[in-house]
């Protein structure tokens, strides 16, 4: 029977290769990436640090856990990493181990205003037993209100300010939120589950070096890692953290992944900067477009987008589940999204879809990709064509845009790793 399991990956594998896929919180992996997969690292274990393991056979895991840990600490010039968490969520598990006790407060960015589920009361927040603010958010600027975030914080006191999102937009007030935070002998986290690409390659800021004690991330979204998470912090907190994720959260660390990651990194290196110019471009080009199309497109008056994301109101058109439900059967594949006036009941059918242009990105879409993709958009919504026709006509788009790039495969240096 497990021919069936191959028959349905490869009807997946077809219907991916003639979509155009846009959902903001994933990316491909390069082949030298992939290759790791298939190691005999994906058969063992490796508990504890770098030479303090508890099961032997691990040397050449310890060798690659740290090139792991000097490749982060280099590329995002931190003072501690840890890269054993296997998920962003794990990471912010973590982290909220390290830094708080139950029954304590904490602030965080609400569901609808873009915050991701882990940081609120129904997931890893509430697990913890932590009590769970939500900021004061400005609908226009999609951003924390800074003023009325220190008038709050203030009466509450809380002992961590949670910043970075699910939608993130625009960039947000870490330097502000974190000498609020020192006034009150608070630390601030910053998931960058979303930016870490964008941070490293430069167009994002470094929320370290703007204040955060923490940053947690994923590594597979605007980064070219496998799927795992990742932690930097100051040098001050390593002890807390390290202690947080083994024993606390994580025992084996997918060593498969870990080596992907270690040349996701190197990959990051060497065409992270030229990688993350081109998605914001991208981004704000899709935005403009959408926009000059009659779309909803929201924080126009900011530019729509900082980062890789764009984010629509789609209410006239039925709302995000219906709009992401016509878009799929045409050949785009994105997500609805809940937006800040929506409240969390209606998760079903939100006002809004999110959109992610880091995976077109890296097929090697740029600004002209951008118009077209807003047209067959258009074109899907307005049902100016068929959908059996649009989906043709993506799937033809999409023949041009077959090659993952941004890669080793491309230069001369991949024969030197290899």
């Amino acid at each position: 029977m497990y021919s069936e399991v191959f028959s349905i990956i490869r009807k997946h594998n077809e219907m991916m290769r003639n979509s155009i896929p846009l959902i903001a919180s994933e990316n491909l992996t390069s082949e030298i990436v992939r290759k790791c997969y298939l190691s005999d690292f994906g058969h063992r274990y490796a508990e504890g640090k770098v030479g303090e393991r508890y099961y032997a056979g691990c040397r050449y895991i310890d060798e690659i856990e740290s090139i792991a840990i000097r490749l982060t600490k280099r590329l995002f010039d931190a003072e501690h990493a840890n890269v054993q968490p296997i998920s962003g969520v794990v990471a912010n598990l973590a982290a909220l181990f390290a830094f708080t006790n139950p029954n304590d407060t904490i602030f965080s960015i609400s569901i609808p205003c873009g915050g991701h589920i882990s940081h609120d009361r129904m997931s890893a927040a509430g697990l913890r037993g932590l009590r769970v603010v939500h900021y004061p958010f400005d609908v226009e600027s999609m951003n924390v209100d800074v003023s009325a975030t220190e008038k709050l914080a203030k009466n509450v006191k809380p002992k961590l300010f949670i910043l970075g999102s699910s939608l993130i937009l625009f960039r947000q007030p870490v330097k502000e939120i974190a000498e609020i935070a020192e006034d009150l002998d608070a630390r601030v986290m910053f998931d960058a589950s979303h930016v870490l690409g964008l941070i490293a390659g430069r167009v994002y800021p470094n929320p370290i070096k703007e204040g955060a004690d923490v940053l947690t991330a994923s590594t597979h979204k605007t980064f070219f890692g496998p799927q795992r998470g990742v932690i930097l912090s100051k040098a001050e907190f390593a002890k807390a953290i390290d202690k947080a994720v083994f024993p606390g959260v994580v025992s084996n660390h997918h060593l498969h992944s870990l080596a992907g990651y270690v040349i996701s990194l190197m990959e990051m290196l060497e065409f992270g900067e030229a990688y993350a110019r081109q998605v914001v471009k991208n981004a704000r080009v899709l935005a403009e477009s959408l926009h000059e199309l009659g779309y909803r497109v929201l924080g126009e008056r900011y530019g729509f987008t900082e980062t890789h994301q764009i984010a629509v109101d789609v209410r006239p058109l039925g709302g995000g589940d219906a709009v992401a439900r016509k878009l799929e059967s045409a050949g785009i594949i994105l997500n609805k999204n809940l937006l800040p006036w929506d409240s969390l009941e209606q998760a079903a059918n939100p006002s809004g879809i999110r959109i992610g242009v880091q995976e077109v990105t890296r097929l090697g879409m740029r600004e002209d990709e951008m118009r077209e993709i807003a047209n067959f958009i258009d074109l899907t919504l307005r049902e100016k064509k068929s959908a059996e026709e649009i989906r043709r006509r993506v799937a033809e788009f999409r023949r041009g845009f077959q090659t993952v790039k941004y890669t080793f495969e491309e230069c001369s240096a991949y024969t030197e790793i290899c």
